[in-house]
């Protein structure tokens, strides 16, 4: 079975715990607790597998960023300055590691209350060529986990085609 490493990076308090919990189904939706330091957690899908990561600790970032295939970049878009911030998370764990934008996916994620204002955000133009996808779990989190089983399959297939072409340039 083919492997993935995803890595899920973002500011403070914009729920990637909460949506890495739920995208693995590890567990059901509580209240906050915040993540200390670094989370990994392993998981595997009936239709894909990867392993999804999540940091706080700028001097571990190189080890966690060594050999990933993805980065989602996770942000509560109720907070101005998260958009701000996910600029940096996007020089850090996709540009300097030469990953092409594909391989990023944006999450405008709205907590519990907060409302769920899909409108347009106002995206730098790095930001802007990415694939946006809005999750709000109380309202309708299939879709946060559709989307995000797209991105895995995208992921899972783009790896396939480089180990593809590596194993063909051995042979010839």
């Amino acid at each position: 079975m083919l492997k993935a490493k995803i890595l899920f990076v973002g500011p403070c308090e914009s729920g990637k715990t909460v949506l890495a919990n739920f995208l693995t189904e590890s567990s059901d939706i509580t209240e906050y607790n915040p993540t200390q330091g670094v989370r990994i957690l392993e998981f595997e899908n009936p239709h894909v597998t990867s392993n999804a990561k999540g940091t706080g600790f700028e001097s571990c970032w190189p080890a966690l960023m060594k050999d990933a295939h993805g980065v989602v970049i996770i942000f509560n878009a109720d907070l101005p300055s998260h958009l701000k911030e996910i600029e940096m998370w996007y020089s850090c764990f996709v540009q300097q590691q030469f990953l092409q934008d594909p391989r990023c996916l944006l999450i405008a994620h709205h907590k519990p209350g907060s409302g769920s204002d899909k409108g347009h955000l106002t995206l730098s133009p790095p930001l802007s060529k990415l694939k946006l996808v809005h999750s709000n779990l109380e309202d309708d989190p299939e879709e946060i986990r559709l989307e995000f089983i797209k991105y895995l399959k995208s992921i899972i297939n783009s790896v396939s085609e480089s180990r593809d072409q590596e194993e063909m340039s051995i042979i010839t």
